[in-house]
C-alpha cells in the first residue's frame, strides 16, 4: 500500500503532534485517527506514545484501552503486522509492542503490561505480563561518576553472592 509523500510526511506531523500536545482521551486520539489508527470509542493515550509511523492503519486500539507515558507500537519491520489492542486492556509505561511480519499481535481484553515490557507475541484476555524484577549482581565500590572510566569501575565491582541458602560447605559436584 504506497502512500504519496504528501500522506506520509502528514501523518509523520500529525504523529508528533499527538506525541506531545494535551488531550489524552480527546485531542491525542482524534490526531491518531486522522493518521488512519482504529480507534473505537474512548481511549487513554499518554504522553510522548509512538504509534506506528508509516503505516497506522495496522493499529487497532479498542474501547476503554489505555497507553500510557512513552509506549511504542511498531506494526512493521520487514513487512507488515497488525496490533489490536483490546477493550479496556492497560499498556503501561515504556512498552514496546512490535507485530511479526504478516502476523496479528492481540492484547486480549482486559490484558495488564507492566512497565516497560517488551511485547511481540499475543497476551490473552484479562493476563497480566511484566519483565523479569530487577535484581542486585554486585556492589559498587567506585562510582560511575561523569570522571570515572568504564575500566575503573569495571574493577570496582564486586560480585554478590546470588546464592545465599547454598554453603561453601557442601561438596562440590
Amino acid at each position: 500500500m504506497r502512500k504519496t509523500l504528501v500522506r506520509r510526511i502528514l501523518n509523520r506531523a500529525l504523529g508528533k503532534l499527538a506525541m506531545a500536545l494535551p488531550g489524552s482521551t480527546s485531542l491525542r486520539p482524534l490526531l491518531h485517527r486522522l493518521r488512519g489508527v482504529q480507534i473505537n470509542g474512548t481511549v487513554f493515550i499518554g504522553d510522548d506514545v509512538y504509534l506506528e509511523n508509516e503505516y497506522p492503519e495496522c493499529v487497532t486500539i479498542e474501547d476503554g484501552a489505555q497507553i500510557c507515558l512513552r509506549t511504542t507500537i511498531i506494526a512493521h519491520t520487514r513487512g507488515t503486522g497488525q496490533i489490536i489492542v483490546g477493550k479496556n486492556a492497560f499498556i503501561s509505561a515504556c512498552c514496546i509492542i512490535i507485530a511479526p511480519e504478516g502476523a496479528t499481535l492481540r492484547i486480549g481484553e482486559g490484558a495488564v503490561a507492566g512497565a516497560g515490557a517488551v511485547i511481540s507475541s499475543d497476551i490473552p484476555a484479562a493476563t497480566l505480563v511484566a519483565p523479569e524484577r530487577i535484581r542486585a549482581y554486585a556492589q559498587v565500590t567506585v562510582p560511575f561518576t561523569m570522571h570515572t572510566g568504564y575500566e575503573e569501575f569495571r574493577r570496582g565491582l564486586r560480585p554478590l553472592n546470588l546464592n545465599p541458602r547454598k554453603s561453601s560447605a557442601e561438596p562440590k559436584k
